[in-house]
């Protein structure tokens, strides 16, 4: 008699809030159909060397509850085996020997190549779906999905975020806080908006040019100017940490040394962002006669373990309920996704991003009336500041300039500003008369209260 077919469920990646859920859901519904489940350990660590040892059966039991909880009831792993391609025909073959017909890979970009490639590979013989997973939201879904766990990361970053901005308040400092985000700016953004913080700064500012250090500095000195001119002598300004693959190779020639992952990624924490912006800030300040106390202060690991919120685990109780269903039903090579509450397969084909061969990125739509928004409620040098003779000539007082040479040290940073907001009024309504360029009064140049 043939050997019933197996479903088996992988994490790779970085951890997130919520992928205990999907294992949690996705083993329940594949248990209510008679189906055994396995869990790979520590992703593709293990089976990509041919190893099997490292399985553990789930059972409904074993994971009823585990939805509450953080972390990975099966580990996790960056190991890559699309890199050598025996690895790969090695986790292809390594999960044959385990009887296993349909799998379900929970992860971000790295992790969503991966399983492209082993259902390529397993040619018919392993049936794979693919749940998306990152705090850095940056996965190519359309912009109001989010991937899970990046909202829980947000919520546990906005309470951390407060409690700096009450200790930078009291103690008249500021704080560069450097929040997780390999290629977008998305949860820098969420947390910086959210919690109200001076500024935030993301490489999707920049462009497609490469971000010089120089111009995030003057960035964070004209914020701190900006500030101290209005008699505050402290602020948090929220820093994505993918800033450091978009500076300008001159500027981290140094990087070429850096550790990487097994996908060829710079590991980020080996780059201390926050300490090279607070010298480099701390230099340029002195240069006006200012000082300044500046704390730098990564998160990132504090978030991605946390429990999940119930936003979270509901969204994620979801996928794993489709997961599971899709592959059960015969469903094979797609990432799954529920937009505006319906579930939708998105096919793998689709994922990849045809320049690069990898799968999409989704950044930061800088030219959103959300992130102008976020622009408008920051405290940075900006377009008007240069138009307004009585703004201007405060800020160049507190950094000892005149006005002209205020302009020739800080005027550059205007150039990628985004153009002023326009809520667009229906004919039949008669506009209310908007005061300044935008509606948005005077949020930049009050006494800031944030």
């Amino acid at each position: 008699m043939t050997q019933q077919k197996k479903l088996a469920i992988l994490v790779g990646g970085g951890p997130a809030p919520g992928i205990n859920s999907v294992i949690s859901a996705a083993t329940i519904r594949a248990q209510l159909e008679g189906v055994e489940v396995l869990g790979i350990r520590d992703g593709f660590e293990w089976i990509m060397d041919g190893n099997i040892e490292h399985v553990i059966p789930l059972t409904i039991d074993g994971v009823s509850r585990i939805h509450f909880r953080g972390g990975s009831h099966i580990g996790i792993s960056r190991e890559n085996p699309t890199r050598n391609p025996q690895h790969l025909e090695n986790a292809v073959i390594s999960l044959l020997r385990l009887n296993v017909s349909m799998l379900i890979t929970i992860g971000g970009d790295d992790t969503a190549l991966s399983a492209m490639k082993l259902e390529q590979k397993a040619g018919g013989r392993i049936r794979v779906v693919h749940v998306p997973k990152t705090i850095d939201n940056d996965l190519d879904l359309p912009s109001y999905v989010d991937t899970f766990g990046f909202q829980t990361a947000r919520h546990y970053g906005v309470e951390i975020v407060k409690n700096l901005m009450v200790d930078a308040k009291t103690t008249s400092r500021w704080y560069f806080v450097i929040a997780m985000g390999r290629k977008a700016g998305h949860l820098a953004l969420g947390i910086g908006k959210a919690a109200g913080a001076t500024l935030t700064l993301i490489p999707e500012e920049f462009g497609s040019q490469r971000a010089r250090l120089k111009a995030m500095v003057d960035t964070l000195v004209g914020a701190i100017i900006k500030r101290l001119s209005y008699g505050r002598r402290d602020g948090v300004a929220l820093i994505a940490e993918g800033l450091v693959l978009d500076l300008d190779k001159e500027d981290v020639a140094h990087l070429e040394d850096v550790e990487r992952d097994a996908h060829g990624n710079v590991r980020i924490a080996e780059v201390n962002i926050g300490e090279i912006l607070k010298s480099e800030v701390q230099r340029r300040l002195g240069q006006f006669g200012l000082k300044t106390t500046i704390a730098a202060k990564n998160i990132g690991y504090e978030l991605r373990c946390a429990d999940p919120i119930p936003l979270d685990m509901e969204y994620t109780r979801d996928l794993g309920y489709c997961a599971a269903k899709y592959l059960l039903s015969g469903g094979n090579a797609v990432m799954i996704s529920m937009q505006g509450g319906n579930f939708v397969p998105v096919p793998f084909a689709e994922l990849l991003d045809p320049s690069t061969g990898r799968a999409k990125i989704r950044l930061v739509d800088i030219h959103s009336t959300r992130y102008r928004i976020a622009r408008r409620y920051m405290i940075r040098l900006r377009r008007d500041d240069f138009e307004d003779p009585h703004e201007l000539a405060k800020f160049a007082a507190t950094a000892g300039l005149t006005l002209d040479a205020f302009r020739r040290e800080f005027g550059a940073l205007i150039e990628l500003e985004p153009p002023p907001i326009h809520i667009a009024i229906p004919p039949d309504v008669e506009a209310p008369e908007i005061h300044g360029d935008d509606g948005a009064g005077a949020d930049g140049h009050e006494p800031p209260t944030h």
